[in-house]
Formats: structure tokens, C-alpha cells, sequence
């Protein structure tokens, strides 16, 4: 036992210690490193490539996805402003009015159509209706004026389809 308490034997000690010590951290670092490589198979699969070269694959394939994505939102940018243009064109307001254009009680048979698109031009169609015949005239208009003269009913029209504009009922 002398030659435990002596320098030599303190230092020899110490050392087996720090052995002990680092046979303990290599087993527990042989445990981490297993189970890191348990994880990376479960991320790789079973291919023989380390995750540097999973994340450069990877990368690709997110950058050519990422082009894909861009190329059709600018596709469908371009199908998007051609609809746009082609809506403007459809008829956006539209009225009716009914009303007895000689004042004969006939039932107010007579009409007065607005349809008008999102610039405000269209057609005003009336047919007048009398006992034994019917009239139908058509006038355009162009950013909600007329190119000819309007009738009363003909001028209601247009202004109850331009103020349904705000949703109410009747705005197409």
C-alpha cells in the first residue's frame, strides 16, 4: 500500500481515473453515434450518401420546384389579366322597366332593358307595345351616355342598373 500513497502511486491513480473516465464517454459516444445513424437511415433510407449530399439533393430539388411554382403563377398571371379584359366586356349592370307607353291600361306591356358593362357601355333595348303591334328599338351607350336621346323609362333604366353598382339586388 506504500506505493499508492507515494507520488507515483497518486499520479498512477489519477490517471487510472481519467481512463475510466474516458472509457465511460467513449461508450456513451458510441451510443449517440448509433443512434444518430439509426436517424440518418431513417432520413436517407438505405442509400449510401451522407446528409451533406441529401441536403444538396434536396436543395435541387427545391430550387426546381420553387421554378415550376413561379413559371405557373406567371402563367396563370397571364390567364388572370386575359379574363380580366374579356370580363370587362360582359354585361356588369342590367335593369328593367315596365311601363304602359300609350296609356291605354294594356297591362304596362311596354319595356325598357339597360345592359351595360364594367365601362358603362352597352345597349338600352325598348319594345313598345301597342294593341296591334310592337316596336323594338335599340340605342348604345358608351361610358353611361347615350348616343341618341333617351326616353324617361329608356334614362330609368340606365341610372337603376348603375346604382345597383353598390351590390344591391339586380347587379350582375
Amino acid at each position: 500500500m506504500h506505493d499508492l500513497t507515494s507520488t507515483a502511486g497518486t499520479v498512477a491513480i489519477a490517471a487510472g481515473a481519467v481512463a475510466v473516465i474516458a472509457l465511460l464517454c467513449v461508450v456513451a459516444l458510441g451510443f449517440r453515434l448509433r443512434r444518430y445513424r439509426s436517424d440518418q437511415r431513417l432520413l436517407l433510407g438505405e442509400r449510401r450518401e451522407d446528409l451533406v449530399a441529401h441536403a444538396a439533393t434536396l436543395h435541387e430539388q427545391f430550387e426546381a420546384l420553387s421554378q415550376y411554382v413561379q413559371d405557373m403563377a406567371g402563367h396563370l398571371d397571364e390567364r388572370m389579366q386575359t379574363v380580366e379584359r374579356r370580363l370587362d366586356h360582359v354585361v356588369a349592370y342590367h335593369a328593367l322597366v315596365r311601363y304602359d307607353a300609350y296609356g291605354e291600361m294594356s297591362g304596362r306591356q311596354s319595356t325598357s332593358i339597360a345592359l351595360l358593362d364594367a365601362t358603362r357601355s352597352g345597349i338600352v333595348v325598348s319594345s313598345i307595345h301597342h294593341r296591334d303591334q310592337a316596336r323594338v328599338y335599340a340605342k348604345q351607350v358608351h361610358d353611361g351616355r347615350p348616343e341618341l336621346e333617351l326616353s324617361p323609362e329608356e334614362d330609368e333604366a340606365i341610372k337603376l342598373a348603375l346604382e345597383r353598382e353598390d351590390g344591391r339586388p339586380g347587379h350582375a
